[in-house]
C-alpha cells in the first residue's frame, strides 16, 4: 500500500486543490468534511498523515487534535493543520495541542507538498 493521507477540510475547492496535487505526487488521497465524526474516521482509515483544517462543522480542528493525541496509537501521527487564521495564538493553540507542523491559508502548492513530504519522511525515520 501507498503512502496514505486523510484530508480533513470543508472547502470543496481546497479538498478538491490539494486532493490533486497529491495524488500526482503518488499520494492515496481520503477526504472528510465534517469534524463531528473525524476522530472516528482517521482511526478507521489509519492514514500515514493528517491534514486538518481549524475550522470545520460539528467539531473544531483544535478538539479533533485534542482528542488524536489522547489515542495511544495516534499520539505520533503527523498532523498538518491549515487555517484562514494564522495569529501567534491560534499557533500556540495548535502546538500545545500536539500539532505537528502549522500553515496558513492562502498557501502555495509546493508548501503543502514538502510540509507533507517532510512529515511523512520524519514519522518514518523514527
Amino acid at each position: 500500500m501507498g503512502r496514505q493521507v486523510l484530508l480533513i477540510e470543508d472547502e470543496a475547492n481546497i479538498t478538491e486543490a490539494i486532493r490533486f496535487l497529491l495524488t500526482r505526487d503518488g499520494w492515496q488521497v481520503d477526504t472528510h468534511a465534517d469534524g463531528s465524526d473525524a476522530v472516528e474516521t482517521v482511526c478507521r482509515l489509519s492514514p500515514d498523515l493528517v491534514i486538518l483544517d481549524v475550522m470545520l462543522p460539528g467539531k473544531s480542528g483544535m478538539d479533533i487534535l485534542r482528542e488524536l493525541r489522547e489515542i495511544d496509537r495516534l499520539r505520533d501521527l503527523p498532523v498538518l493543520m491549515l487555517t484562514a487564521r494564522g495569529q501567534s495564538r491560534d499557533r500556540d493553540m495548535a502546538e500545545r495541542a500536539g500539532v505537528s507542523r502549522f500553515m496558513t491559508k492562502p498557501f502555495s502548492n509546493t508548501e503543502v507538498l514538502d510540509a507533507v513530504r517532510d512529515l511523512y519522511a520524519q514519522a518514518n525515520s523514527r
